[in-house]
Formats: C-alpha cells, sequence, structure tokens
C-alpha cells in the first residue's frame, strides 16, 4: 500500500515540480506578484493603512513609503496580536507565534505566523522541496518509510488563551498535512512532550523499536544525543543496522560540516541523501538542491525579498536592492516583508549569492558577531550582557574576550569556549564560569534549551589569558588603529586557535569542562 501511495505521491510531485521551475526560472515576475499581493492582503491594515498600501503600485513606492525595521521596531505590535487584537501588521487574528532566541532587549522574540504563511510559505516550501528532492532523486521513498523527526514544544500564551507559540518545528508538526501523519514518528503524544530530557528518552525508545525509518530531520546537535541513545538501547554499532531503509537527512539551523564525520560514522552509506534547508521562523527561504551546498532560493512562497551590502550597512536605506538587481560575491544582509506580517524586517542573516540564473545562495553569518554551532543563536549582546552581570556580582574587571565553540566529539559534548584577560587577578575559573553560563541562559532560551542537564551542550569553559594577549594578536594581525576591536564571537575555532598558539604551553589558565 505504501510503494502505491509513494509512486502517487512522485506522480504529483512531477507536476509539482513543473509549476516550481515556472517560477524558479521567472523570479523578477513571481517577486513583483508577491510584492503585489502582499499590500493588497495588507491594505486594510493598521500597518498598511499607516504607509499608504493601497495607494503602492511598484518597488521603489514600497521602498521609499516603509521604513526598515528589525524586532525592536515590531514587538510592540507583534505584541498586541499576541493579545487578541487583529488588523495589526497582518488582516485578521494571528494565534501561532514562532519563538526564538531574543534581541538586545528580549530574552525571546516571537514572530507572528498566519494562516496565509502557514499554508502558503512554510507548508508549500515543504512541497516544493520535496518536489525538486524527487527531481533529483526519483528513486526516493519518503512516502514509503517513517520520517523521524524531533521538535520543539508548544506552549499557551497566559493573557491570551487564543495564543499559542513554541518554535516553528512544532508549529509544523501539529499543523502537519493529512497525508503526512501516518508517515510521522515518534508519535504526536511524545512530539507534545515540554521535557526535552523525557522526549529524548521516550523518541529514543519508540525509534529503537521502529524499523521502517527512512527519513529525519532535524538540527544536527539534537539528532546526535538521540542517536548515540538509540544506539545505546538497542546495542548496534551504526544507525543503519537499526533502520535499514534510512536514506535522507534534511537538517538545517547550524552549519553541517562540523558534524559530517560524525553522521557518516554513524550512517556508513555512500549513496546516503544530505539535504540542506533553509527554513526559518519568519520562513521557508530556500532548499539545497543538486549542486554543491548551495541554497535554491524561493521566490514565490508569500516573501518578497531586499538585500543591504554588508558594507553600506551604516546606511541600509538608500543601499536596499530588490532580488532583480543583486550580485554574485557580494555579502548581503537579508531584508524581508512576509504574508505574516513583517514589513522589510531585518532578519539577521547574511547570504551571498553563487548564482542569479537561478538565484542560489549560501549563508555567511549574521549581521552581528554570533555562535551558533549547536543552534544556540548565541549574539554579541547576550554575551557582553551575561559576562557584565557576572563580573558585577564577581567583582571582577576583564580587559577583553572572545568566544568560540568547541564541537562535539566521541569523548566529550559540544561547548563555548571563552577566552578571557582578566583586569588583575583572574578569580576562580570554574566558579566564575557557572555563573557566567546561568546568565548567558537567562539572556538567551535557546542557549537555555541547549544547556537543558547538559544533554545537548556541556557548560561553558573560561580560559585566563596572560596580559596583552589580544593586543599582539591584532598587531600579528595587522589590525591596528583606535576602531579596531577584538572579534567578540566566532562560529568557529580558526582565530581562538591562532590566539592559543601564540602562548607557551605552561601559560593560559583554564575551568574545567
Amino acid at each position: 500500500m505504501r510503494k502505491i501511495l509513494n509512486s502517487t505521491i512522485r506522480l504529483y510531485l512531477k507536476s509539482r515540480y513543473n509549476k516550481f521551475e515556472y517560477s524558479v526560472s521567472q523570479p523578477q515576475v513571481a517577486q513583483a506578484d508577491v510584492l503585489e499581493d502582499l499590500l493588497f492582503s495588507a491594505s486594510d491594515t493598521e500597518f498598511g493603512q499607516r504607509h499608504r498600501f493601497a495607494e503602492l503600485r511598484h518597488y521603489e513606492d514600497f521602498r521609499r513609503e516603509v521604513p526598515i525595521s528589525a524586532y525592536d521596531d515590531m514587538k510592540h505590535d507583534i505584541k498586541r496580536m499576541m493579545h487578541g487584537e487583529q488588523d495589526v501588521l497582518w488582516p485578521g487574528k494571528v494565534t501561532w507565534f514562532s519563538k526564538s532566541s531574543g534581541t538586545t532587549s528580549d530574552k525571546s522574540k516571537f514572530i507572528p505566523v498566519s494562516k496565509q504563511s502557514l499554508k502558503h510559505c512554510h507548508v508549500k516550501g515543504f512541497w516544493d522541496s520535496l518536489a525538486l528532492l524527487y527531481h533529483h532523486h526519483p528513486e526516493a521513498k519518503i512516502f514509503e518509510y517513517n520520517n523521524l523527526v524531533v521538535g520543539g514544544s508548544l506552549y499557551e500564551f497566559g493573557p491570551h488563551k487564543e495564543t499559542r507559540f513554541g518554535d516553528v518545528s512544532a508549529i509544523l508538526i501539529h499543523e502537519m498535512p493529512l497525508v503526512g501523519r501516518p508517515f510521522y514518528s515518534p508519535d504526536f503524544a511524545t512530539a507534545s512532550m515540554k521535557k526535552w530530557d523525557e522526549k529524548i528518552e521516550r523518541t529514543a525508545q519508540l525509534a529503537s523499536e521502529d524499523r521502517d525509518i527512512g527519513t529525519i530531520g532535524g538540527v544536527p546537535t539534537w539528532n546526535i544525543v538521540l542517536f548515540k541513545r538509540v544506539l545505546e538501547i538497542t546495542g548496534k554499532s551504526n544507525l543503519l543496522e537499526v533502520w535499514p531503509h534510512l536514506e535522507l537527512y534534511v537538517h538545517g539551523g547550524v552549519n553541517f560540516e562540523p558534524y559530517r564525520n560524525q553522521f557518516e560514522a554513524l550512517i556508513p552509506k555512500k549513496d546516503f541523501i544530505y539535504k540542506d534547508v533553509y527554513n526559518a521562523s519568519e520562513g521557508y527561504f530556500a532548499f539545497q538542491d543538486h549542486r554543491s551546498s548551495d541554497l535554491l532560493l524561493f521566490p514565490d512562497g508569500g516573501i518578497f525579498y531586499e538585500f543591504i551590502p554588508m558594507d553600506k550597512m551604516d546606511n541600509p536605506a538608500d543601499h536596499a536592492v530588490s532580488l532583480q538587481d543583486v550580485n554574485t560575491g557580494v555579502n548581503y544582509a537579508m531584508l524581508i516583508s512576509t504574508n505574516a506580517g513583517l514589513w522589510r524586517y531585518l532578519i539577521g542573516d547574511t547570504v551571498t549569492f553563487t548564482e542569479t540564473n537561478p538565484f542560489r545562495i549560501r549563508i555567511t553569518g549574521r549581521t552581528k558577531h554570533f555562535v551558533n554551532a549547536f543552534g544556540e543563536e548565541v549574539m554579541v549582546d547576550n554575551t557582553d550582557q551575561a559576562l557584565s552581570r557576572t563580573c558585577q556580582e564577581m567583582q571582577v574587571k576583564i580587559r577583553d574576550y572572545t568566544v568560540a565553540p568547541i564541537y562535539l566529539n566521541t569523548t566529550h559534548k559540544g561547548r563555548h569556549e571563552w577566552l578571557i584577560e582578566f583586569d588583575g587577578i583572574a578569580p576562580n575559573l570554574d566558579h566564575f564560569s557557572a555563573v557566567l553560563d546561568d546568565h548567558l541562559q537567562q539572556i538567551n532560551s535557546d542557549y537555555e534549551a541547549k544547556r537543558y542537564e547538559d544533554m545537548a551542550m556541556q557548560r561553558l569553559t573560561v580560559r585566563s589569558l596572560p596580559k596583552d594577549t589580544f593586543a599582539k594578536w591584532l598587531v600579528r594581525k595587522k589590525k591596528v588603529g583606535a576602531q579596531i576591536k577584538v572579534p567578540r564571537l566566532s562560529n568557529n575555532r580558526e582565530m581562538a586557535e591562532e590566539i592559543l598558539q601564540m602562548l607557551p604551553k605552561h601559560e593560559g589558565v583554564r575551568s574545567n569542562p
């Protein structure tokens, strides 16, 4: 029966691919249609009336009339929407909100997910990705075997019971189309569990009994925790011994390359398929097609794109361009307007176009320094605040610092390593790192989730550096001048290793891992 269903869906996806291919081949037309539809749909909202949407006809009108915004600019209106007000940023009442890590002033941010966004962006993006996948892998059997996805949890918003929030994976699992429900693993009761340790354990127990898993999806960090527990339960040496039909892993959220070797050891299959997806709280943007690691941008998913060259971010309003005017090799900050009511919203991601026919992108980082090795999305504002609170609490002063990830391996889980030059005598580093870790969890909810009972990340460690270490590194890198600063956060260990290699082996005291 499942073989027949998979063949039937394959035929449907073939026809869907033809329509998808047309939109990708005519992206300017698709984007013009998206902008027109967004302006028409939201013309009677408060935001639409405030910015005269009914009178706007072209991109230049929209660009001139609507200001660029960040979360802090929109959070008041979003809060009103969460309390049940309608027709604020998007028509009608929005009851779903995707929770992600916070900004400079908020531990978490809440992104509206309207019915239109759910159907015509996130779900549409999922089906278009499947059409793309089956086009390049016609032998795929996604609807013949089960799909294992560990999603987040959902919560009621206390002040307004109709409003619910959680990460976007939890929302998509809850709203999964009927055709996909029989293939979902573990089960919906497990998916709704709030405590991560219980959810992972229950998922591992159920997945260990399910011989029909063919596809896995999610953030690599949590998947590795789950897989290792599955192997402990089953006593098997790799996942193919547990799930012989395993053929596909769809990942996203963090750079996959540091995890590739571990996955290849866990899944020793030469023709195993790895696919990267760019599906964020704000929308479904792109999917990895058949060419290297580049992501194919989806131009007709209810999102209007603009891009700002990163070297022009000091005056972004004058330098934003639409999709048709981007160039390859330029590092851009991405700006989106969506069918959930985000308008010229600076999402925080940076991308580079590797091709413009069709449009393929590569995610290059964030508009601010960040560490996102495990899905924790820690920003420099988070680390600045956490360090300031810790120093004040422990009456310690520092000269400078930087943070880099230590990736998980067979002997330890991943964690952050802080290199700090203290001003004076360094404190007890074990105590300092514990207090610092607690403050960072209080400030950033994604870091807090990954640190839950040490399941995905261990407590951060601190290394005390000798005086003037950073100054010497800057001189060595020929970075001198009054405006030159030590990069606070890195998503790789290149800078950290350069600094550590400068130290004699006996220098640099470190807290216990």
